[in-house]
């Protein structure tokens, strides 16, 4: 009992309800404790009014019992009175959102006992909202009791809305910017492909006269002329060769910037690449008074014959056009899966600081004057874009004043295609098959049809001419020709070939063709491939023509063989 008694006494004496001495000896500390919390409480009170964010503590049931200044004015009230007065229900004086969002702020601080960061709209006095962020912290101690913290980020908002609208209006003008360069490339694509049939049709139009004219120069090229007149007529040759080149040039330069070149990748025997044209440039080197070597090993490739034929012709043109004197050599080589296959002269040679500016269009070294330009300097600027579809390595070696080589490297044939020793030397003995042969010709150009009689009656063949299937009917008079050279577009859609194929069934028999065309599309080109015939495309070359010819009519045996030795004139020149 005495130990507890002395508790009491000590209790008693804290509370102020001792003896006199006792609550006189804790006086002074009681003052100074209580002047320590009115300090406190006025100090908060101050932060309270004076917070530059707004400060509440309400009931989630009953509305807002204390407000700061802060956030009177945020409400848009004159003093926290008139906000306390006004602000008796959160869900339609408050809370833009209503009851549905105090009831999920209820239930949110009920599990977590505190919101932090949570953004909302509040109700202004005047109807106006205000964006907000707010910390709610629920009093553990009251039910429903919260004290709430909030800052205006109206201005946030507003910077975010309009940079949302900036960035609207700036997808807005790229939308629009992107659909008028869409515009514009649609524009420019369709103008390049009716420039590109333009130019097609154009090709195709000046090519029937240009056809027309070539084989009636070749015809007196052939004759025995005076000197002066046999001048005049190679002058007309070569100006028709200018032109054709020119006009070919044009044409490939506007296929392959297009995309509308496609490879028709297959083997070959090197020798049916190189020795038609060894045969082609052999009388343009002896005119220009160069010697034309050629060095053929024993290798087939692998690539599309019309475009590596192109390649090589224009390195032999370059070669023969810049080589005063000399020779020009055409050969290959085996470099280890792939083939190189070079073009040699002795001509005036490249100086160093202009080896890539040759590949340029419209570019023609050492070409001063008009009257020494020949064609329009597009050709290396072919072989540029060709090698880079078919993925070629082009390289040039130049010693000014020495010459120069030009090479490409084309994939070597995984197996070497042999063609028999008997059929080589039965074609080499063959004499010249065509005088006294019947021919028939069949073109609707009458021009054509004049200058193709003219230049076959000259080589002694019979020749019978005839526009369409009725005139053919009638000029053969029963009798089927041996050879029909046929134009592959005729009149009102009718192809030559349609032609052929009714006189062949007509007669019985497979009568040996010679397919004729102006139009250089790949489309026309894939349709002629598939009929397996020789195809010669126009301005006809007589020296071809003739090379053709001799092949059918040489030995009927041997004419097999030799539609697959002429297989690559589907779409050569």
């Amino acid at each position: 009992m005495p130990k507890h008694s002395e508790q009491n006494d000590a209790l008693a004496g804290l509370l102020g309800l001792g003896t006199y001495s006792a609550r006189k000896s804790h006086y002074p500390e009681l003052v100074a404790r209580l002047e320590e919390l009115e300090a406190e409480r006025n100090r908060y009170k101050w932060l309270f009014e004076h917070a530059v964010h707004g400060i509440f503590q309400a009931s989630l049931q009953e509305g807002i019992r204390a407000a700061n200044p802060a956030l009177a004015r945020m409400l848009g009230y004159e003093d926290p009175a008139e906000a306390l007065w006004q602000l008796t229900d959160l869900s339609h004086h408050l809370f833009i959102g209503g009851e549905d969002e105090l009831r999920q702020i209820r239930e949110t601080l009920s599990i977590q006992q505190g919101l932090f960061g949570y953004e909302t709209r509040l109700r202004r006095k005047d109807g106006s909202a205000i964006d907000v962020m707010m910390n709610l912290l629920l009093k553990p101690d009251e039910e429903g009791l919260v004290e709430g913290f909030v800052a205006d980020i109206t201005e946030r908002k507003l910077a975010q809305r309009r940079l949302l609208q900036l960035n609207e209006q700036l997808e807005q003008r790229v939308a629009e910017r992107t659909l008028e360069l869409r515009k514009a490339r649609d524009a420019a694509e369709a103008a390049n492909h009716s420039k590109d049939k333009y130019l097609a049709a154009a090709s195709h139009d000046l090519l029937q006269p240009l056809n027309a004219a070539r084989l009636l120069i070749s015809t007196l090229r052939e004759r025995g002329l005076p000197i002066s007149e046999q001048n005049l007529v190679e002058r007309a040759h070569q100006a028709l060769e200018g032109a054709e080149d020119l006009l070919t040039d044009l044409l490939d330069i506007s296929k392959l910037d297009q995309q509308a070149v496609k490879p028709d990748i297959d083997d070959y025997r090197l020798d049916e690449v190189l020795l038609p044209l060894v045969s082609e440039f052999q009388s343009v080197a002896e005119a220009a008074g160069l010697s034309l070597q050629y060095y053929i090993p024993n290798y087939a490739l692998r690539s599309d014959f019309r475009l590596l034929t192109r390649i090589l012709r224009n390195f032999l043109s370059n070669a023969c056009r810049y080589t005063d004197q000399g020779r020009v050599l055409l050969g290959a080589r085996k470099r280890g899966d792939r083939l190189r296959i070079e073009v040699w002269d002795t001509g005036r040679g490249i100086e160093a600081d202009q080896m890539q500016s040759i590949f340029l269009e419209f570019n023609q070294l050492g070409v001063q004057k008009a009257a020494e330009r020949a064609g329009v300097g597009l050709g290396l600027a072919i072989v540029d874009r060709i090698a880079t579809m078919l993925d070629y390595s082009v390289q040039v070696r130049s010693r000014p004043g020495r010459g120069s080589v030009f090479s490409i490297e084309v994939p070597l044939a995984e197996h070497l295609m042999q063609r028999p020793l008997e059929q080589i030397m039965a074609a080499s003995v063959l004499g010249d098959p065509l005088p006294g042969r019947r021919l028939l010709v069949l073109d609707n150009e009458i021009s054509i049809l004049h200058s193709m009689a003219a230049l076959l009656g000259q080589w002694g063949c019979k020749v019978l001419t005839a526009k369409d299937q009725d005139e053919a009917m009638k000029v053969l008079e029963g009798v089927p020709p041996e050879v029909i050279l046929a134009d592959y577009h005729l009149d009102q859609g009718v192809t030559g070939w349609d032609v052929v194929t009714a006189l062949r069934s007509h007669y019985g028999q497979s009568i040996p063709v010679v397919m004729v065309t102006a139009d250089r599309s790949d489309q026309c080109r894939q349709q002629l491939q598939g009929l397996g015939v020789p195809v010669l495309n126009k301005p006809v070359k007589a020296g071809k023509m003739r090379s053709v010819l001799t092949h059918l009519l040489g030995d009927r045996g041997l004419q097999k063989e030799d539609q697959v030795l002429w297989k690559p004139s589907n779409s050569s020149e």
